[in-house]
């Protein structure tokens, strides 16, 4: 039974969404730092001599050792620096991308930030060999002062909204799929693009009191999740909600026979697969800060004095956040038969005493 629960733990832990939420959490082993390949490191290396012969070039034509062709010196020189800008920022994106996007988990978010990156890149170099080549340094840092000014009032809100896209790329607060809760907005993900993200809202306060889809959609910018809290009840690395059921009853009832009640029929509802896969994630979660928490497989029953002079019949379980309501309204209906059946050992509240 061991080895099998070992054996389905690792299976869990080989999902990428599941690698990806364990390497966000401070109690797992440190990360493997990402290593350049030999094929990087002889790219890097040859850039750095090209670097150096171009300094030194443009060192030699300070001398005009080139006496022939002198009139030419300058354009050379602009021509030689602006080479010399360009092997360097090569050079940094290289860097970048072996150690800092080659340290992302998820191939998707991989593939999504180098063209980020090749974009960004390639306005750079164009920009720089412009600046370089035809104008000088103090009017293009300028030109860009003002430029960078102008267009970064213009596309504020869309600029920190795509932000916010590249933040949900690494950080993952939340996936396609996954329920959350972010401000007013509750709903499952089905579409993060550039600037927004859209839910397909549950719930909404205005229309239902449960989970189920209300039938709208939520579309909201991405520079959200920059500045509001996020509830995400998909967390890979445990999947599941607590939910509970509360009955009132009377001082004098049978505890012991309401206890054993609700948890049997709890046990069947929830269901021993059910109950199998939490033992599972436990076993997950205790790689986690979170490992002191107790996490039963089993649903529980507590009792709460009431301030209405009664008791609070309480009984907690697990359930996927997605299935909460579907279950929760079968339960009530098994429960309330299994303990209004034996009204002598279960005494609700009747009448005008509710």
């Amino acid at each position: 039974m061991a080895d099998e629960l070992r054996t389905e733990v690792e299976q869990v832990k080989q999902r990428e969404d599941v690698k990806q939420a364990l390497k966000q959490t401070t109690a797992t082993a440190p990360k493997d730092q990402p290593k350049a390949r030999t094929k990087d490191k002889v790219w890097l290396g040859t850039h750095c001599i090209v670097l150096i012969a171009l300094g030194v070039f443009y060192y030699l034509l300070q001398f005009r050792v080139f006496g022939f062709a002198a009139r030419y010196v300058p354009y050379v020189q602009k021509v030689d620096k602006a080479a010399a800008v360009v092997v360097l920022l090569l050079a940094i994106a290289k860097v970048a991308d072996v150690y800092l996007i080659g340290s992302i988990g998820s191939a998707v978010s991989r593939y999504n930030l180098r063209r980020i990156a090749k974009l960004l890149l390639g306005l750079l170099l164009l920009f720089t060999v412009i600046s370089i080549v035809f104008q000088n340094w103090y009017t293009t840092l300028v030109s860009i002062g003002l430029f960078s000014l102008v267009f970064g009032l213009a596309v504020q809100t869309p600029m920190t909204s795509f932000l916010g896209w590249i933040y949900i790329l690494v950080r993952a607060p939340y996936r396609v799929g996954d329920r959350v809760k972010i401000g007013d907005a509750t709903g499952d993900v089905i579409d993060v693009s550039y600037l927004d993200t859209t839910l397909w809202e549950f719930g909404g306060g205005d229309l239902l009191s449960t989970d189920h889809p209300t039938g709208r959609i939520i579309k909201f910018p991405n520079s959200k999740v920059l500045s509001s809290t996020v509830y995400n009840y998909s967390w890979p690395v445990f999947p599941y909600v607590w939910n509970e059921i509360k009955f009132s009853v009377a001082y004098e009832s049978d505890l012991e026979f309401i206890s054993e009640t609700m948890q049997r029929i709890a046990a069947e509802e929830v269901g021993e697969r059910m109950m199998k896969q939490v033992r599972v994630f436990r076993e997950i979660l205790a790689q986690t800060p979170v490992d002191q928490l107790e996490v039963r497989e089993y649903p529980s029953v507590l009792f709460r004095v009431n301030s209405n002079t009664w008791l609070d019949a309480i009984v907690r379980y697990l359930v996927p956040p997605k299935e909460a309501g579907r279950v929760k309204t079968r339960l009530i209906k098994k429960l309330l038969a299994e303990l209004n059946a034996a009204p002598d050992r279960v005494m609700f509240p009747k009448s005008n005493a509710r």
